[in-house]
């Protein structure tokens, strides 16, 4: 069975944001094929893809290599992230289904339940699904992709501390679903530009000394294919 390329480049961001490959290290046609048991094609396909969205390089004599980003390009990401993520709840506040309702409605019960009890691992995971929810409610392939792409790169550059009061963060994140449940775009947009503002100063670089120029980290689970998401 042919595995799909987009399915190798989940798999080879996801180790390149977990860090299992170091910044500047080589990425090989063949020893990235013999890891996740495929082909060289879907690799190849993949380190294209990669390299598009900034995660890959392609340097002379040496190939493919995963990116070096700066602390000025880190810091514009976040900067980025801060303009868009308000747009995009403007435009949900005008494009929302009641299907994106009931799932943000969800999440921030979820959530907010999960504040109280101290659950830091859980609002983690929870916070991503909801402004992945958040991006699709606008109504906009583009400004959803490019959200994503943040979003994969954020995690990359930098660390977050978990919020010093979840319980208000999570207040946020209600605020942010009452003004888009309203059709309020003006209200929408002004609540997520504070609740950025606040997330982007819990970020801290991964990285600011010197780096290792080459080596792959042991990963902390084993690539299973058949688990990928699509």
């Amino acid at each position: 069975m042919r595995i799909p390329a987009h399915s190798v480049c989940t798999a080879i961001r996801d180790d390149i944001v977990a860090g299992v490959y170091e910044r500047g290290s080589r990425l090989t046609e063949e020893l990235l094929a013999r890891r996740y048991g495929v082909s060289r094609v879907p690799v190849r396909e993949a380190l294209r893809t990669l390299e598009a969205e900034g995660f890959v390089v392609t340097r002379r004599h040496a190939g493919a290599c995963v990116a070096e980003p700066t602390e000025q390009e880190a810091a514009d990401l976040l900067e980025m992230r801060m303009l868009l993520e308000p747009l995009g709840a403007s435009r949900a506040a005008q494009r929302r289904t009641e299907a994106h309702l009931k799932v943000l409605r969800g999440l921030v019960r979820l959530g907010q339940e999960r504040a109280r009890r101290g659950n830091s691992e859980d609002l983690r995971s929870l916070g991503g699904w909801f402004h992945e929810t958040l991006a699709q409610a606008s109504g906009s392939p583009a400004l959803t992709s490019m959200l994503t792409q943040l979003r994969h790169k954020i995690a990359w550059m930098y660390t977050v501390e978990a919020p010093a009061n979840p319980v208000e963060s999570w207040a946020e994140h209600g605020a942010i679903v009452d003004a888009v449940a309203r059709g309020d775009s003006e209200r929408a947009r002004a609540v997520t530009t504070l609740h950025t503002e606040r997330s982007s100063a819990a970020h801290r670089l991964r990285f600011g000394g010197p780096d290792r120029a080459n080596g792959v980290r042991n990963s902390q689970h084993a690539v299973n294919m058949s688990s990928l998401r699509h």
